[in-house]
């Protein structure tokens, strides 16, 4: 796979090289379905992120990936909420941290969603 990768990033380095506004090589399918989901999240308006394996971003970061702001975030590493280490005085927080927190809220939001649902239905608010 390593040969592959490498294979389509140096045709793609060396198409990018060349002149005019269009780009035109050939990737694997792999590559291609890759790129394609990064396209697709761009254009949906989410953050595309790159890190290595175990990567690590600063509250900040972690702030601008969550949409939230950095005092939140770090209400939320107080609050055990979200996972992070200290390297010295600066802190760390795991994109598996920020992945699993995400998925926390989604489902803690989904139940309050449920039970606002219920309320709405119960009430007669609903026609």
């Amino acid at each position: 796979m390593i040969d592959v990768l490498t294979r389509d990033a140096n045709a793609l380095h060396r198409a990018l090289d060349g002149k005019g506004a269009e780009v035109k090589l050939s990737l694997s399918r792999e590559t291609a379905e890759w790129l394609a989901r990064i396209v697709d999240a761009r254009t949906r308006g989410q953050e595309v992120v790159f890190t290595r394996t175990g990567g690590e971003v600063t509250p900040t970061e972690a702030a601008a990936l969550l949409g939230v702001s950095r005092p939140q975030v770090r209400k939320f590493m107080d609050e055990g909420k979200l996972e992070f280490r200290k390297v010295g005085t600066h802190h760390r927080i795991t994109v598996e941290s920020l992945q699993a927190f995400r998925e926390q809220e989604r489902a803690r939001r989904r139940v309050a969603m449920e039970e606002l649902s219920q309320l709405q239905n119960e009430l007669g608010l609903l026609e």
